[in-house]
């Protein structure tokens, strides 16, 4: 019998070993010095908020493991000998192997800033960030938290409801301005501000400055700005956790580097999600996506290859989704902070400057390339057939209510969206008939 060993237990790891052992009897260890079991890594922040327990983030009851026989071991992985196989663990002890599967997930980005290390120093992503929150938390009434993105917002709305006072530290023009087109930055950017956040844009961390017992008390900014604070969440995106590799025979860049079935250049040992780096990407993909929904599909494409039945990871329309305070945002296939060669765009935006649409499209032939949305839910199989599809802008604006996902009961935005595009393209285009929509949503 083949024994397999995973290290990680979040989405990745979990999800290769379920497969696993759905298609074999494989020996299976899942190794994690993070938690006992697997938990909903996204609820961190409703733990911190009251909305959940712990207990409430796990998808599965505690005797699922045993049931599944899948071995839990919670042991800290210091080293591996590769040539024999064998996981070496804090202490010693030994854990021997025929395949491994790297799933050792990502870490929080530090760039060398002076007292990064102080107490009251962290970032957010796993769970003993959230119980080194809950030690930092009493007595905070100030936090500075650096890098505009998806993990900070987060960590701003956790720690309001404690209520601390953020000041936010973007180095880019607008919030998220490396990842958002403008239009979409500056939405967010003002309901940041509307959330009474302290929002410095194009402003950089210097220096975190200590107090007597070696915890932060300030900051000190590119702009020579001293700001008084209690905690400093660095929350400049992450990278993948795999310094305790960088010396060994396996092949690593910013991460660990594997082929198209998500093999490393060690026999018997894979790769998978936020830690894995592709040779070559999938068309319209990045190398390493650290991604709830990529670790998923990782897991389940190597169960099959090393269950027998070799799969090529294939992830398909690049999507993702996540929620700024209470707009909600929705991206299928690409939409760049800059238009690329070759592409057009067509933007509308609700009065009240909290819903908007973006959509990108190939500038010859109008085809659909990528779509933002904020504050409207839509359909994810309807942007990734059409899509696919490379149906044209045209086509999209005229069945968009296809793609409306929102209650009956919301108002609707599609007339108004198709309006702003005629008048500014001399256009006649109309929303197709209820009829029509109906036989497309159940084509």
């Amino acid at each position: 019998m083949k024994r397999v060993a995973i290290i990680g237990n979040g989405i990745s790891g979990i999800t290769a070993a379920r497969h696993i052992r759905k298609l074999s009897d494989y020996d299976i260890t899942v190794v994690s010095s993070e938690s006992e079991h697997f938990y909903s890594r996204t609820a961190l922040m409703y733990i911190y908020m009251g909305h959940m327990a712990y207990e409430n983030t796990k998808p599965y009851e505690d005797s699922f493991w045993k049931k599944n026989r899948i071995r839990l071991k919670k042991a800290h992985v210091e080293t591996i000998d590769f040539q024999a196989k064998d996981l070496i663990f804090f202490g010693g002890e030994k854990l021997n192997y025929d395949i491994l599967i790297l799933a050792v997930g990502s870490k929080s980005n530090k760039f060398g800033w002076p007292g990064q290390d102080l107490l009251g120093v962290q970032g957010l992503y796993n769970l003993q960030d959230l119980e080194e929150l809950e030690k930092n938390t009493p007595g905070t009434n100030s936090a500075v938290i650096i890098g505009g993105g998806l993990i900070g917002i987060e960590l701003a709305e956790m720690l309001i409801t404690r209520g601390i006072k953020i000041t936010f530290l973007v180095r880019e023009s607008e919030f998220w301005r490396n990842v958002l087109p403008e239009e979409e930055a500056k939405l967010v950017s003002r309901h940041v501000r509307e959330h009474h956040v302290d929002l410095r844009l194009e402003t950089e961390l210097k220096e975190i400055l200590p107090d007597e017992h070696g915890r932060a008390k300030a900051v000190i900014t590119n702009k020579g700005d001293e700001i008084p604070c209690q905690i400093v969440g660095l929350t400049a995106g992450v990278s993948p956790n795999i310094d305790f590799l960088k010396d060994t025979e396996l092949e690593v860049q910013r991460g660990i580097m594997v082929n198209e079935f998500l093999e490393t250049n060690v026999p018997d040992v894979y790769a998978i999600g936020d830690c894995a780096q592709r040779h070559v990407p999938v068309p319209g993909r990045r190398p390493i996506e650290p991604i709830w929904y990529t670790g998923r599909m990782m897991g389940e494409t190597v169960a099959k290859t090393i269950c027998g039945n070799k799969s090529e990871y294939l992830p398909g329309v690049w999507f993702n989704s996540a929620k700024f305070f209470d707009i909600e945002y929705q991206t299928y296939g690409w939409v760049m902070a800059e238009l690329r060669e070759g592409e057009q765009k067509f933007y509308w935006e609700a009065q009240d400057g909290k819903k908007c649409i973006k959509m990108v499209f190939h500038e010859a032939d109008r085809h659909i390339l990528g779509v933002n949305v904020f504050g409207i839910r839509q359909r994810h199989e309807i942007w990734d057939k059409w899509i696919k599809e490379k149906k044209s802008i045209e086509y999209v604006l005229e069945h968009l209510p296809q793609a409306n996902f929102d209650p009956e009961f919301f108002k609707q935005y599609e007339k108004e969206i198709i309006q702003k595009y005629n008048q500014e393209n001399n256009a006649n285009l109309k929303i197709k008939t209820k009829k029509g929509i109906l036989a497309g949503l159940f084509a």
